[in-house]
């Protein structure tokens, strides 16, 4: 079988003298949808980060296509890979539509402007995230919920191969996670490869196929939900013993916290 398209291998992750991870690797399945799921301060988003080039790692490599991401051209990079952070800078009073338009600009050059193809990858970002309604309005009018539909569809807008989406769902209400989390689902049935960092575990094991569990930097296990979810690993990796049943909608993992404290991670 031959490798996926991105690889990380034997990353040392930091902030300055702050190590968040030793010897972490992973490598995510060509279509799937990924999600990571482990307790706060666990590593989570720090791997993300390190997938998507926007933290350089201490060690180790993360490659796509079999090159390393740093060998890449800015442009040359954004056209094969799209990331949402959890914090975005966006500037003062611009308006939704021109926000969206710019994930066009890794497609664009001194001899190649805004053209037709750009038009529809907007419109269609637009009509995907339920941000059409908005088009016209400035980013700082809106909702928590409006402007993190907005961010997303800036992602799908760049029209990229590989999304990575840290917690993409927050700000939203429980309608507008599941709407952006059938979005995924759709993306990927579509043969776009998809990871993101969640916090329910149940939506999770819900839309995820392939499931990465961390904590304490290190990956605790990864497969299919039905082979991660157990009691055992939700004791293990969030200190919550619970028991673990079929969901009555998609027969996937429900964890049922148990009555008591919770225990702490050793």
């Amino acid at each position: 079988m031959s490798q996926p398209r991105l690889v990380a291998d034997g990353l040392r992750l930091a902030y300055q003298d702050r190590v968040v991870a030793e010897d972490l690797g992973v490598q995510i399945p060509d279509g799937g949808f990924t999600v990571v799921i482990g307790p706060n301060a666990c590593g989570k988003s720090t791997l993300l980060r390190a997938l998507g080039r926007l933290l350089d790692p201490a060690g180790g490599t993360v490659s796509l296509d079999g090159r390393a991401v740093r060998s890449f051209g800015a442009k040359e990079f954004a056209r094969q890979l799209a990331s949402l952070p959890q914090s975005v800078v966006v500037p003062d009073g611009i308006a939704v539509s021109d926000l969206v338009a710019r994930g066009r600009f890794p497609h664009q050059t001194l001899l190649r402007q805004w053209s037709d193809a750009d038009e529809r990858a907007v419109d269609a970002a637009l009509d995907a995230t339920g941000t059409r309604a908005l088009a016209d309005r400035r980013i700082d009018e809106l909702s928590g919920g409006q402007r993190q539909r907005v961010l997303l569809a800036t992602v799908l807008a760049q029209d990229t191969g590989l999304l990575l989406l840290d917690e993409p769902t927050t700000f939203l209400d429980v309608t507008h996670q599941i709407e952006v989390l059938e979005l995924c689902r759709e993306l990927h049935e579509a043969g776009r490869t998809i990871v993101a960092v969640l916090h329910d575990i149940a939506q999770a094991c819900r839309y995820a196929t392939h499931l990465v569990a961390m904590r304490d930097g290190e990956v605790v296990a990864s497969g299919a939900p039905a082979d991660v979810v157990t009691e055992t690993l939700v004791e293990e990796v969030f200190g919550l013993r619970s028991v673990v049943v079929p969901d009555p909608v998609t027969g996937t993992p429900l964890v049922v916290p148990l009555a008591g404290r919770a225990a702490v991670p050793a």
